[in-house]
């Protein structure tokens, strides 16, 4: 049995599903850990940063956690899927001295490894939790899309659309670019606040970026059908000026 005092916790940011945006850094935290730790939901179908994990270690050193991942309503069911989750990955840190938690994106913006950490936290006291940054999904669509995120003095507004449409189109009236994410389910009413706030035309949205399924569109093309939850839009800031304009 390891010494608890040498547990160590570390979320390994994979990127946003494509293997080859993981980072150097990245993989050898998920090469030398003990084990690695996979969130899936409770259907047990394999999630992006599983598939994302499998290219970089070996299947029998990953282990998949159940997170209520999909569970939005509920929210008795989904603080005892959270105890579960957390009383899984503390009995890891028991018997292993490093467990890596792999998720999508980056571990510090808007992750499962927030809450994973805090719990896990008191349960296996003086347990080490470092992070490794991871690339986003923000970035991975402009560069895929060529829009450019931020020039000089502009400020960049990141916005979780499940807090409501009415906090999107707050951002959307202010300076700079706006990024949206997890707006899918959304898709009509943050089309709606685009066009109110003259913000269409330069918008773009993607999904499943890096996989097989990718879609990047202009945010024009939303007919108001529902997208992948894990949808992403870009809606650059207005710029005049031309080049420095915001210098």
């Amino acid at each position: 049995m390891p010494d608890v005092m040498s547990s160590r916790l570390v979320g390994v940011g994979v990127g946003p599903g494509d293997p080859e945006l993981v980072t150097v850094k990245g993989v050898n935290a998920l090469r030398a850990a003990d084990v690695v730790v996979v969130p899936v939901m409770d259907t047990g179908e394999r999630g992006r940063a599983e598939a994302t994990v499998l290219h970089y270690a070996p299947a029998e050193k990953v282990v998949r956690v159940v997170f209520a991942l999909n569970e939005r309503t509920d929210r008795a069911r989904r603080e005892a899927a959270w105890d579960a989750a957390g009383q899984r990955v503390a009995g890891l840190l028991r018997a292993h001295g490093t467990v890596a938690f792999a998720t999508i994106g980056d571990p510090n913006v808007y992750s499962t490894f927030t809450y994973l950490a805090q719990t896990v936290g008191e349960l296996v006291p003086g347990t080490l939790v470092e992070t490794v940054p991871g690339i986003t999904a923000m970035q991975d669509l402009a560069a895929r899309s060529g829009a450019v995120l931020t020039e000089g003095t502009e400020p960049l507004t990141l916005v979780p659309v499940t807090a409501g449409a009415a906090v999107l189109k707050d951002a959307l009236n202010g300076p700079g670019t706006v990024v949206a994410y997890k707006f899918g389910r959304q898709a009509a009413e943050v089309a709606e606040a685009l066009r109110e706030t003259g913000r269409l035309d330069d918008a773009v949205w993607g999904s499943a970026l890096g996989l097989p399924e990718e879609s990047v569109r202009a945010a024009a093309e939303l007919d108001g059908a529902p997208l992948p939850y894990l949808s992403t839009l870009i809606a650059p800031a207005r710029r005049e000026g031309g080049r420095g304009g915001k210098l």
